[in-house]
């Protein structure tokens, strides 16, 4: 989902190309100031993309923000390729993009799988991190997972009864993922894939709305309007998904669902592609080097709790690194008010700063 950005927001430029091997072409577009602070945006997902709502935190006349989709995902090519899409290649992708634009350093913000992405690279290429903004951090913990495929809505089933889902209960997690990985490796769409894929987006749909709604009920007055709009948006899109459900044709959005679940299940079968331990070692790593980190996690999170964000703040600080956590009254998504708002806040601070001086 997109939302509006300030009337000096440019518009959404045409992507351009780093070719990265004989297969893969990662995207990437150039936004705002070209002599202004650079800033590395990466997306969630895995297989999102960037999109023009995400620029919303940043100051354009003043940032320049470099938006790269990830190998696979938005309008990078191929479209949902596996093979030589791991994480190492990604942090690859991204020093690559780095050393062509000739940046010495860059900042980064990141969202959900964006955070883990972030951190690879910053520990992997420290010297070139100023700083990190980090929003709805994800753990790949057991937990997230298993939430993120967890059955609760019976009710969706298709005619007949037949189940829409792989039930958790008759099939471990790593089953599970396995199975939806086999679902979706084939560009066909059949019968089942469609069933997977909808059924996958239904839940980030059903656990985004639980966050939401949570944090409406602790809004009042001008709070509760702002945070309306987006209620109503992704209650839209969720009627339509409920609608689209069991259509037995694949329309062009079942085509973006294939692209981002096939990747979604390829990392997330393989745990990210990150060691055990590996997020603390990088959080780590960032408290030796001095790197400054914001963390930002809605406290209503349903899909990514903030546990590991509140945890990995007073892991830094207790080391003496400038590190902080901040839980906004919001869900998981980047748009919602208070999460924009303090979005914005920490985007921005270094140049609120040489204002002030």
């Amino acid at each position: 989902m997109t939302c509006k950005n300030d009337a000096t927001t440019p518009s959404w430029p045409a992507p351009r190309h780093l070719p990265r091997s004989h297969l893969h072409r990662v995207a990437w577009r150039d936004v705002g100031a070209p002599a202004g602070e650079p800033w590395l945006l990466l997306h969630g997902g895995p297989g999102s993309g960037c999109q023009p709502g995400m620029l919303a935190p940043f100051d354009l006349r003043r940032q320049r923000v470099i938006a790269v989709d990830q190998r696979g995902a938005g309008a990078s090519r191929p479209h949902g390729r596996v093979p030589g899409n791991h994480l190492q290649a990604l942090v690859a992708d991204l020093e690559a993009l780095r050393r062509q634009l000739g940046l010495q350093r860059w900042a980064l913000l990141a969202g959900s799988w964006g955070t883990v992405v972030a951190l690879a690279y910053a520990r992997q290429y420290p010297q070139r991190v100023q700083r990190l903004v980090l929003r709805g951090a994800f753990g790949l913990t057991r937990r997230e997972v298993g939430g993120l495929l967890e059955v609760r809505a019976t009710r969706w089933r298709l005619p007949g009864g037949a189940a829409l889902w792989p039930a958790r209960a008759a099939m471990p997690l790593p089953a599970l993922l396995a199975r939806l990985e086999q679902l979706l490796r084939s560009a066909t769409p059949a019968a089942p894939r469609l069933h997977a894929q909808r059924g996958w987006a239904l839940r980030e749909l059903r656990d985004a709305l639980h966050g939401l709604r949570r944090s409406l009920r602790h809004a009042r007055g001008a709070e509760l309007a702002a945070r309306r709009p987006a209620w109503k948006a992704l209650a839209r899109q969720r009627r339509r998904a409920l609608a689209g459900l069991r259509l037995a044709r694949a329309t062009p959005a079942d085509r973006r669902l294939w692209v981002k679940y096939r990747l979604q299940a390829h990392y997330l079968r393989r745990r990210g592609f990150m060691r055990p331990g590996g997020l603390d070692a990088a959080v780590l790593a960032l408290a030796q080097s001095g790197t400054p980190v914001q963390w930002l996690h809605g406290r209503f999170d349903a899909i990514c709790p903030p546990q590991a964000s509140r945890r990995w703040a007073a892991m830094g600080a207790g080391r003496g690194a400038p590190a902080a956590c901040t839980l906004p009254a919001s869900g998981h998504l980047g748009h919602e008010a208070q999460m924009l708002q303090a979005l914005r806040a920490s985007v921005r601070s270094a140049i609120q700063a040489l204002d002030e001086k």
